[in-house]
């Protein structure tokens, strides 16, 4: 149940985002569906807690930056973000360590 609402979170966010910028939506590249799937993969997992985790796609290269709780959360960060059809390289600059 909180996959889902943390999923249907990230969701509204990034439709809430683009209804307010004033400008029409642009068709999705193979790097945007990347950041999606990436962030509901991190979002959805209880060792990342991944809901306010920065996440950077260019070409497949994935750049994953902010906080966690603990080592196994950084490296299943990584781990899930490879996961992801398309990915090509992932680049985890995560911090571990409580809230600053």
């Amino acid at each position: 149940m909180k996959r889902l609402l943390a999923c249907l979170l990230l969701l509204a966010g990034t439709l809430a985002q683009s209804a307010f910028s004033g400008q029409q939506p642009a068709v999705a590249t193979e790097d945007d569906r990347i950041i999606d799937q990436v962030r509901m993969r991190l979002a959805g997992d209880p060792d990342v807690k991944g809901g306010a985790l920065d996440v950077t796609v260019k070409d497949g290269e994935v750049v994953i930056k902010g906080r966690v709780d603990t080592d196994k959360g950084k490296s299943k960060a990584t781990k899930l973000a490879k996961k992801v059809k398309g990915v090509k390289s992932v680049d985890n600059e995560l911090s571990v360590g409580p809230p600053v």
